[in-house]
């Protein structure tokens, strides 16, 4: 990760990265973000925001779901996260995501942020 600026600043674009998933497993998933190096801020690390809500989901097909049944509509306690990453960083960060995650599928999304000074 590149160092802030003489204000703080990255020196990189910032993104967003949200994804969701089961409360049990929210610790070690943030872990894995940490270590690729998402939650860096200037001179803090391992920030991250969590939410609690309800995941829906029904499988079909040849889904091979990690909790429920293929046809069966499924609620789920499930956590929101959120934390900013270093745009290079994101295909690092996203195999981390994908390789620590749960499910099957993981329900996920980067956002850009812009450019504050633009």
């Amino acid at each position: 990760m590149s160092d802030p600026d003489a204000e703080g600043r990255a020196s990189a674009p910032l993104d967003v990265l949200v994804a969701y998933v089961p409360p049990s497993h929210t610790e070690a998933l943030l872990a894995a973000l940490f270590a690729a190096g998402a939650g860096a801020v200037g001179e803090y690390r391992e920030c991250a925001w969590v939410t609690s809500g309800t995941g829906r989901f029904r499988p079909v097909g040849a889904a091979r779901p990690t909790v429920g049944l293929v046809g069966e509509l499924e609620l789920l306690p499930e956590d929101r996260v959120e934390l900013v990453l270093e745009r290079p960083l994101r295909r690092q960060v996203v195999a981390a995501l994908r390789a620590a995650h749960p499910y099957e599928t993981p329900a996920f999304h980067l956002i850009e942020s812009a450019d504050p000074d633009a």
